[in-house]
């Protein structure tokens, strides 16, 4: 156990202090921001690019934050891994004017309470600091060990614009913070999404996230670059069903990055990923809801529409096998919306 967390957190660290001044593609740099938001959306497999009707589009497709006509707020919090990894986020969407929206959305992932071992290792017989692990007299001095923190911040700044009835356009601004004990970097990027309405009842959109390939630099003289991701996405609402609707909804993820067999389908470099979902609205009050997610995940949910409140919660096991099935996920989310008069969008 003493050569197992000392070995973890050592080269966790390590990790950080042995990287030379570089800039590289780094492959799933940018993976803390594709999780996914919103009990809704997670609870169809994370299928909402051609949806994105609400204020969750900010991260989904900005595009879509056009079609909220009341302002809206979005609170999620998640606990992973047997509550190891924390998830938050938050969210407003402000809709302005006849055609226009303006969002604001706030991820945080963090591991907390991570044990730093790099002062706590001591020669038991002279009580000297070392280094190897292997010294027949290593032990850990507890009385040393302090902890720090693994934190990933996400910030979206949403501009969308209705430019004609059934096409709407918008973009995000990304400002990412990512911190490990004394470690840290900060980096920017750009998501640029679309919103088309071709027919009656079905939506397409689009989302280029990560359109100039974000950049991030670490404190240590390393830059990390995050490739360009394709959201492609669709869904068809069936009415008249029950005095509701029935939703179907998939999305194919395409990246650049040379994931080859951790995706679901690749050509050389290239790689694609499908989501699916369903989406069944009774009365306009309660919404049942499933999916299948890009990482082979079957998911399940619900939600209630409540006056001005939606409550939607999801639930997502990674692995059928009870020997190495990682602990459940369950995620619950709030929208608030303004629904009074006085709130209403421009020219409804």
């Amino acid at each position: 156990m003493l050569k197992k967390i000392f070995l973890i957190s050592a080269a966790l660290l390590f990790s950080f202090t042995s990287l030379n001044a570089q800039t590289v593609i780094a492959k799933y740099a940018g993976e803390f921001m594709a999780l996914g938001v919103g009990g809704r959306a997670l609870g169809m497999g994370g299928a909402f690019t051609g949806i994105a009707n609400d204020v969750t589009a900010g991260y989904y497709n900005p595009a879509g934050l056009a079609n909220v006509n009341y302002p809206q707020l979005a609170l999620m919090h998640s606990e992973q891994f047997g509550n190891l990894v924390n998830y938050d986020y938050g969210a407003v969407a402000i809709p302005f004017q006849e055609d226009m929206s303006f969002g604001l959305s706030v991820m945080r992932l963090a591991v907390d309470g991570i044990p730093d071992t790099r002062n706590a290792l001591i020669d038991g017989q002279t009580g000297a600091l070392i280094n190897d692990i292997n010294n027949i007299y290593a032990r850990l001095d507890y009385s040393r060990i302090t902890e720090f923190s693994n934190q990933d911040w996400a910030f979206y700044l949403t501009f969308a614009k209705r430019q004609w009835d059934n096409f709407y356009w918008g973009a995000n601004i990304k400002i990412i913070r990512r911190d490990i004990a004394e470690f840290g970097a900060t980096g920017i990027g750009f998501d640029i999404g679309a919103f088309w309405i071709p027919i009656e009842n079905l939506s397409v959109g689009a989302n280029l996230q990560d359109a100039t390939t974000t950049l991030v630099a670490w404190n240590t003289g390393r830059n990390e670059l995050i490739s360009p991701t394709l959201k492609l996405g669709s869904s068809y609402k069936l009415t008249g069903i029950l005095g509701g609707y029935i939703m179907p909804a998939v999305d194919f993820d395409v990246r650049f990055e040379n994931r080859q067999f951790a995706s679901q389908f690749n050509v050389g470099p290239v790689s694609f990923d499908m989501h699916a979902g369903l989406e069944w609205n009774i009365q306009d009050l309660v919404y049942i809801r499933g999916g299948y997610s890009d990482v082979k995940q079957f998911t399940v949910g619900a939600g209630i529409k409540l006056p001005k409140l939606n409550i939607d919660y999801s639930f997502a096991r990674f692995s059928q096998s009870e020997l190495d099935r990682l602990p459940d996920s369950h995620r619950i989310s709030l929208i608030l919306t303004l629904e009074e008069p006085r709130f209403l969008r421009d020219g409804i």
